[in-house]
């Protein structure tokens, strides 16, 4: 698999870089206020202490044109696809560390099947704000580097993935639905899916992990590095 940069015009269907917004005290205060566990990743869609700091009003004012959102987090080491999700709005991530996206667009969607083989990395890094669009499916990020894992700021607007709506299911995507504002296709290896999700992924579940190398601070800068593999 070849790991591309987000500032690679081949990122340009599934999202863009962000310039113009002051990003020190947010990742500061991510850093200071929110664990990183040792195995696997945590999710919090509401982190009180992101959501007191200046920038997340200009986040709402400014990218979101006025609409509440939220300021959470994703962090941990992960480097397993498992499962690909997506919302009606565009989601916002902000890393602290450097790491790795993977990702499809939603005309990768056949009949409520994503072949895998569609999926692409690409790699951010700790400071960039990085755009997701709405029609660009994601999940947990990666490391890039599996010794010191990630911390990525997420912003959505207010309400997403909380408790799922109680529908009647009508269509394929109706299916889909696994919280608020949020669709998703498991891997059948994936936990998701034997949580009861929707199983959406065909062919293999991706790890990247072969992919990356151990690092130290005598090591290139990680994309030097992830564009070379």
């Amino acid at each position: 698999m070849t790991i591309l940069p987000v500032n690679d015009p081949a990122f340009a269907p599934y999202g863009r870089v962000i310039a113009g917004y002051d990003t020190a005290v947010l990742l500061n205060t991510l850093c200071e206020k929110t664990p990183k566990p040792e195995n696997g990743t945590m999710y919090e869609p509401s982190v009180p202490a992101l959501e007191a700091l200046p920038i997340a009003k200009e986040f709402s004012a400014r990218f979101y044109g006025g609409m509440p959102v939220q300021l959470g987090c994703c962090n941990g080491r992960n480097t397993v696809l498992n499962c690909l999700e997506y919302h009606r709005d565009s989601e916002l991530n902000i890393p602290a560390d450097d790491m790795i996206f993977l990702v499809a667009t939603a005309t990768d969607i056949k009949e409520g099947q994503l072949d895998t083989a569609a999926v692409k990395a690409f790699s951010a890094r700790a400071g960039d704000v990085v755009e997701l669009y709405a029609t660009t499916l994601h999940y947990a990020p990666c490391s890039a580097d599996q010794q010191t894992g990630f911390r990525v700021a997420v912003v959505l607007p207010r309400g997403t993935n909380l408790a799922k709506p109680e529908i009647e299911c009508k269509n394929e995507e109706d299916r889909m639905l696994f919280a608020a504002n949020k669709w998703l296709l498991a891997h059948p290896d994936a936990p998701e899916a034997k949580n009861g999700a929707y199983v959406g992924l065909t062919g293999e579940n991706i790890d990247i992990a072969d992919f990356l190398l151990p690092r130290n601070k005598n090591d290139l800068n990680s994309h030097d590095k992830l564009q070379s593999l």
